[in-house]
């Protein structure tokens, strides 16, 4: 009789679809855009198409493997199936690699935010408070994190629709003392659609591809939930409308308020500039709460993601033996027949 340590299926079906709504949301949308449209100009919109398209097709890819056999490396496991044990073993602790560097930037950014309002505490003490806790809420469950992260989704989600309704307001001109341009006129006032040429353009989609990065993390966490199967392909089919709504809606409505090269685009971002020309009351407030909660979101998941990805390298022999231990163990009992 030998035991094994394993990972509960403790995701339940509303996590895992707010996770694969809002995994994509983060402050590269609400931040990063802004630099991508002050680089590209209004022809940023073709950048986040493109990544987009991208990132639509490796997901559904990503998808099929992850249907025919949900496993919480993902794709570091399917490229050790593929191509061989160096591939998986390189892939993962990259991916790896990249999320225990995310969560410094991510607690710094949140403490940054956190020290503006409350001077008295020091920007490292904030850091490590809310490195900490979140730490902590990943330590007791895979169920305590999902439940974080499926109200910060939630209140991810409700800002950027609370956006584009206010945009589409300003646009049909519903706001009051609020006039719009739109994007034709702002094009044509401000260098054209594409000012800075195609070059630009590709250099913005830089930007783009890397606020892109957390939407694969669902194929990780729907495999700890009770129907694997069934919630990454929910996840998957509903990766192209959320592109749509949620990164390329809003950047249009951005690239009609704001002019691409108005210089506080690079300094407050994207978001922030527009509820300020649509005469929103306390526009650095409302962005600095959704931001926070977005880079606490991303702090979260990175926590979780990095575990994961380091216990199934860890399980598949590339991580050292004592990274695979859970507090769920199962128990195999192997018999033999008696002559």
């Amino acid at each position: 009789m030998s035991s094994s340590f394993t990972l509960a299926p403790g995701l339940k079906q509303r996590h895992v679809t707010m996770l694969s709504i809002a995994g994509a949301i983060g402050a590269g949308l609400f931040i990063g855009s802004g630099h991508a449209i002050a680089s590209a100009g209004p022809a940023a919109i073709l950048a986040y198409i493109f990544s987009g398209t991208l990132v639509v097709l490796v997901m559904r890819m990503l998808g099929e493997m992850a249907v025919a056999s949900p496993d919480t490396g993902s794709f570091s496991t399917y490229a050790e199936r593929a191509m061989g044990r160096s591939a998986g073993f390189t892939i993962g602790w990259l991916y790896w690699w990249f999320w225990v560097l995310v969560i410094p930037i991510e607690a710094i950014a949140a403490a940054a935010i956190l020290h503006a309002w409350f001077p008295a505490v020091q920007t490292w003490e904030f850091a490590i408070a809310v490195t900490a806790l979140l730490t902590v809420t990943n330590l007791f469950s895979v169920a305590r994190y999902g439940e974080f992260e499926f109200w910060f989704a939630m209140l991810k989600v409700i800002a950027v629709l609370g956006f584009i309704a206010l945009g589409a307001l300003a646009l049909v001109g519903g706001l009051p003392e609020r006039e719009v341009s739109g994007v034709l006129q702002l094009s044509k006032d401000f260098g054209g659609f594409m000012p800075n040429g195609m070059t630009a353009v590709v250099g913005a989609m830089l930007t783009t591809v890397f606020s892109f990065m957390g939407t694969e993390i669902v194929t990780i966490a729907a495999a700890e939930s009770q129907n694997p199967s069934k919630q990454i392909t929910r996840a998957t089919n509903s990766v192209v409308w959320r592109m749509g709504i949620f990164y390329i809606v809003s950047v249009f409505l951005i690239i009609s308020i704001v002019p691409w090269n108005d210089p506080m685009l690079r300094e407050v971002g994207s978001y922030q500039r527009a509820l300020e020309l649509m005469n929103i009351p306390h526009a650095k407030m409302i962005v600095d709460i959704v931001v926070l909660i977005a880079v606490a979101s991303c702090l979260n998941s990175a926590i979780y993601t990095a575990s994961r990805m380091v216990y199934s390298l860890s399980k598949r022999g590339d991580g050292p033996k004592m990274l695979q231990k859970t507090t769920v163990q199962t128990l195999e009992v192997a018999s033999t027949q008696s002559a």
